[in-house]
């Protein structure tokens, strides 16, 4: 059976937070949704991605994007062969969080995105790979690019998900959990939870790692997903 792998980005994100995996994962011949800047909230961006990539899927979602593959995995259930679910968080929002992103939400509504996005290096990334200025360029740089009224989107997106652990029992395909043991954005207890509820479920903890896997240690994530997806899509 034939089954597309379409990769899911976080918020602001684009293809060139997967350049590697797009690489490492070729002959798996993967696509990068962008269904998170056409479309306001999680269940109208996974209800949009089922929609868009008709047949069996494997998802893989980073962040936000684990929030919309898990959606979709409730939405349809029959069509999802696996999940890979990237540093992601499957409740709701916190109150606490929710009063942080409000506050960022004004400020892009004032244009102050660097003001808000160049400090989030510090807690996106690993201390060590924080101070690698190509990686951290990379990142300021497609985040920037998505613009004040993406970010605030997305964020509204993020703020109003519904809870997937509602669901998460219910799951029948291979789910790969992987967090970054450094994580501060969706700590490594988010990710045991997920893990914690989903059947058939293996999680992987990234050394020296942050919240930005697939940037961050590539080789690492490329190897869990290439030995995950071979019971799944051969090569």
């Amino acid at each position: 059976m034939d089954y597309t792998l379409v990769l899911i980005p976080g918020l602001a994100g684009n293809d060139v937070m997967w350049r590697a995996q797009l690489a490492g994962l070729a002959d798996r011949r993967p696509v990068v949704t962008d269904v998170h800047s056409r479309h306001s909230g999680i269940p109208a961006m996974a209800a949009a991605l089922l929609e868009e990539n008709p047949g069996p899927l494997v998802l893989c979602g980073a962040s936000m994007g684990g929030m919309v593959a898990m959606e979709a995995a409730r939405q349809a259930p029959e069509r999802i062969a696996g999940l890979a679910l990237l540093g992601t968080n499957a409740g709701p929002e916190t109150e606490a969080m929710r009063v942080i992103r409000e506050n960022a939400i004004e400020l892009f509504g004032q244009g102050r995105l660097a003001e808000i996005i160049e400090p989030n290096v510090g807690f996106a990334f690993h201390p060590d790979n924080a101070r690698d200025p190509a990686l951290v360029q990379a990142y300021l740089q497609f985040v920037l690019a998505a613009g004040a009224e993406q970010l605030i989107a997305q964020n509204r997106a993020v703020i109003t998900r519904p809870d997937a652990r509602l669901h998460l029992a219910r799951v029948r395909c291979p789910v790969l959990v992987m967090c970054g043991e450094a994580d501060q954005l969706t700590p490594p207890e988010c990710s045991r939870e997920i893990a914690g509820l989903c059947p058939q479920s293996r999680l992987v903890m990234v050394p020296r790692c942050g919240h930005m896997l697939t940037m961050e240690q590539p080789g690492v994530v490329n190897a869990a997903l290439v030995e995950w997806l071979s019971a799944i899509i051969p090569a």
